[in-house]
């Protein structure tokens, strides 16, 4: 039996899915995927704690679903909207690492990311600002909450 969707909007759903499927690109959705997942959305999506508990629990029984990435991508079209979903994306695959040796996005994620850039259709500097930006994110150790409320100011307005 397949999850009730969570109680989100449709927009909220669309950029879920589209961070979803680029989770499972290599086949695996890592502990450290979900982890960013559900931290970031419960962090835009909820308003208070008690209801980022209660999303977080709904989005852990939905990421289980590997769903195909055109769909959603199709209905996302503001350029806020695509440069959000190509950050979350961006900094989930660079999760995704099991071994302290191997890189930090794998072939198949690589793979997905390119297919999402040219999805998406952005500007290659808009697509190398966003990642240079979630690159600063990384190195500067800023905690989940920290994203979350630059990615907040993305959906605002």
């Amino acid at each position: 039996m397949e999850p009730l969707p969570p109680s989100i909007t449709p927009y909220q759903m669309d950029i879920l899915r589209v961070v979803t499927a680029m989770a499972w690109s290599d086949g695996e959705l890592e502990p450290d995927e979900i982890t960013v997942m559900l931290e970031q959305f419960a962090q835009l999506f909820a308003p208070d704690a008690d209801k980022r508990r209660s999303l977080i629990q709904e989005l852990r029984e939905y990421l289980d679903q590997n769903l195909p990435l055109e769909h959603s991508l199709s209905r996302l079209r503001r350029d806020e909207d695509r440069h959000l979903v190509l950050k979350l994306s961006y900094q989930v695959i660079q999760a995704s690492r099991r071994k302290p040796d191997e890189p930090a996005i794998n072939l198949d994620e690589a793979a997905a990311y390119q297919k999402l850039v040219k999805l998406l259709d952005l500007s290659a500097t808009d697509v190398a600002a966003i990642e240079a930006a979630s690159n600063s994110l990384a190195t500067k150790n800023l905690s989940i909450s920290d994203v979350a409320a630059q990615l907040q100011s993305l959906t605002s307005g």
